[in-house]
């Protein structure tokens, strides 16, 4: 009996035991209550739901080291092991989750066109849709605020940087020669087709310490990681022809691409300003190889194009003009790994080649340069939560560069070799959902100067309401003169800007709108006292000069069915001394105000999608030798409409059609003066003009594919 009674008391008892109650309260960072939070013990079924005053009550049999489990939408799950018999009136903090798709982006100086961006500014579908744009991926941004709008020579330029300030990558790997060639007066291309890239982020400044030997910009494009479907792509054009294919396999995939285009047809009935002895003509080929691994992706990506032209150029100090030829080939090559190492590191690799070689004519001289660039890069980046992260690499450019001149009196061989080693390091410390910090420091070795930059750069965001934040940036950027420089002389130094950056950015319903003011100061400028960059210059890095501006961005897709439509402006006020100047001026392809308007309709009934766009840029300067002023002048303002139509005639058959500046204005680009002055002692002008006032533009696209419903569309 004695027995009996024992081990009866032995159950009670356990049995007491086994049920040990767990209870507390969850509340957020500001000590309010957070009502529904899951409450549980890991690898058990034991749990309660939060109820309106935060609190929890729950039993459990487990015993020992057990481990709490609490989450809640929008906030960082969190754990805590302890003894079962220690989890009664626990108070608990939850930390807002910082990688929730409310929180705090850094956005100053970087507008997105990617679908899986937090904040995207454009779409891919944007970058090619533009009216205005002519598939050209920098024809849209130049849609954007901070740019000016400098028609007769295609580049970026950038918060009154010139073209050459703004560098591009590829895969977060280095473009040396980004731009196809073409004419005075007629706009260049970027080489690179938007049939392969889904990511695009445009950077008008202040950009992360990764990127380096860039005054103003930078423009990172990012191939599609893996496609859709298998699928052919034809285009006719009236400007010549394209072709695509796509290829899939289970971990791999080949993208391809070719096009010829010829001016002469087009030429024939639309005759422009230049009297051509062999119209521009150009071939050109992409493709891109994808390789899934077990723990990252592979690509190699190649392109080559190679153009030629000859025509003769008005100039009023001959007669019969100027005879000018160009026979251009050009191949780049690009090879990327990006890679989870393991314990939260991530790796981050590639390196590229390019090969450009120009044959210019310039009447009886004969210019021929060779360059040969490399660019390898190596990432680490590691997670150590989500509130901290850091990355760091180190990369290598490398430049060969080679010019022969020659003419009836001179041959003579011009060129450098230059490598520059840098390193860099950044972390990105996120606080709360509202306030987030970057920070890093590059430093760049130039061997060709035997010296070093060290460039610090931060920004800091905050979210300052629901849809609105504040955003600041600070950096140093350096970059080395370019190669017009470099070839003649290499006893220089890196040129320098420094920039501050104020940004609100608002998102809502399909609503953006952004507001930005900059400062740029420029140190170490080339100079030079020659009228222009020749052998026997003088060089050297007194230059100096500013930038500063609003820029301001709308964009609208939601209020107006089937319409989505942005409006961005900049105004911009630098002045800069710097080349031949003698005394500090605004530069003649600066201007002071630029507005673009671009519209997209898509009409259900016509099955077909209109777009315009609208330029306008006041006046640039110039200079008139009549006054003895440098670039006291300026020209009357720039406006070009711009008017696009793309027809389905079914799901996978496009007729396109788009005309450029629609209203024929009369836009000029500058004045050239004569050399010597009249009988009267004034030097007479006549007007630079675009080779061509109005552009029209024909093309018929169809797609093969595996579901029969892609198209082209994304591509025009």
């Amino acid at each position: 009996m004695n027995k009996l009674i024992t081990i009866l008391i032995l159950l009670i008892f356990g049995v007491t035991n086994a049920q040990t109650t767990i209870s507390g309260k969850v509340t957020n960072a500001k000590n309010e209550p957070i009502n529904g939070a899951n409450v549980y013990l890991e690898g058990t079924y034991d749990g309660a739901t939060t109820n309106e005053d935060g609190e929890f009550n729950f039993t459990t049999e487990e015993t020992g080291t057990q481990t709490l489990v609490i989450s809640f939408m929008s906030f960082e799950t969190k754990s805590i092991s302890k003894d079962v018999s220690e989890m009664n009136q626990l108070i608990i903090k939850l930390r807002e989750d910082v990688e929730s798709l409310d929180a705090v982006v850094l956005s100053a100086g970087t507008f997105e066109a990617n679908d899986n961006s937090k904040v995207s500014v454009l779409k891919p579908l944007d970058v090619v849709t533009t009216a205005s744009a002519l598939g050209d991926f920098v024809g849209a941004l130049q849609t954007l605020p901070g740019t000016s709008n400098v028609s007769e020579d295609g580049r970026l330029f950038v918060r009154g940087g010139n073209a050459d300030e703004t560098q591009i990558f590829i895969d977060g790997i280095r473009v040396f020669t980004p731009y196809t060639p073409s004419p005075n007066n007629s706009p260049t291309r970027g080489r690179y087709s938007p049939f392969f890239f889904d990511g695009i982020t445009f950077s008008t400044g202040g950009y992360s310490s990764e990127y380096g030997q860039a005054l103003s910009s930078v423009l990172l494009l990012n191939t599609i990681d893996e496609p859709i479907q298998e699928k052919t792509d034809i285009g006719i054009m009236s400007v010549g022809a394209t072709l695509g294919n796509t290829q899939k396999w289970e971990k791999s995939s080949l993208s391809f691409n070719v096009s010829y285009i010829n001016l002469g047809p087009y030429l024939e009935v639309f005759e422009d300003r230049n009297d051509w002895q062999t119209p521009y003509s150009s071939a050109q080929g992409e493709t891109v190889f994808r390789q899934k691994l077990d723990n990252g992706m592979l690509k190699f990506y190649a392109a080559f194009d190679t153009s030629n032209f000859e025509l003769t150029q008005e100039d009023i100090n001959y007669e019969n003009g100027i005879d000018f030829k160009l026979n251009n080939s050009n191949f780049y090559l690009n090879t990327s790994y990006k890679g989870v190492l393991g314990a939260n590191w991530t790796m981050t690799t590639g390196l590229s080649y390019t090969y450009a070689k120009n044959k210019l004519g310039i009447e009886a001289s004969d210019i021929d340069g060779t360059e040969n660039s490399a660019h390898i890069k190596l990432k680490l980046k590691k997670r150590f939560h989500s509130r901290f992260k850091l990355s760091f690499g180190a990369e290598q450019f490398v430049t060969d560069y080679k010019e022969n001149f020659m003419d009836n009196t001179l041959d003579e061989t011009y060129g450098y070799d230059n490598n520059i080693t840098a390193g860099f390091a950044e972390a990105d410390i996120i606080f709360s959902k509202k306030l987030a910090l970057k920070v890093g420091m590059r430093a760049d070795y130039s061997s060709i100067f035997k010296s070093a930059e060290v460039a610090p750069r931060a920004a800091l965001a905050y979210k300052a309401s629901k849809n609105g934040q504040f955003s600041l940036a600070y950096g140093n950027f350096f970059q080395n003169p370019n190669s017009e420089i470099l070839k003649f002389n290499q006893d220089l130094r890196a040129e320098k800007t420094s920039h501050y950056i104020l940004n609100y950015q608002y998102v809502n319903d399909g609503k953006i709108f952004r507001a930005e003011a900059y400062r740029k100061d420029y140190d170490n400028l080339i100079k030079y006292d020659t009228e222009f960059v020749q052998y026997d210059s003088n060089f050297n890095n007194t230059g100096d000069g500013y930038a500063q501006g609003l820029d301001f961005f709308w964009r609208d897709n939601t209020s107006i069915k089937n319409v989505d439509y942005w409006l961005s402006y900049s105004y911009l006020d630098t002045e800069r001394n710097y080349k031949n100047f003698e005394t500090s001026a605004q530069p003649n392809y600066a201007t002071n105000h630029n507005l673009s308007v671009v519209g997209k309709y898509w009409i259900d009934g016509w099955k077909s999608q209109v777009g315009l766009a609208y330029s306008f840029s006041s006046g640039r300067p110039y200079t008139n030798p009549n006054t003895n002023q440098l670039l006291g002048e300026k020209t009357k303002s720039f406006n070009s409409l711009s008017l696009n139509w793309a027809y389905l005639l079914d799901q996978q058959k496009i007729l396109y059609f788009s005309v450029n500046n629609v209203l024929g204005f009369k836009n000029i680009n500058g004045y050239q003066y004569s050399n010597t002055p009249d009988f009267n002692g004034q030097y007479n002008r006549s007007a630079i003009k675009p080779a061509a006032d109005q552009f029209f533009f024909v093309g018929f696209f169809w797609t093969i594919s595996e579901d029969k419903q892609d198209n082209q569309l994304d591509n025009l």
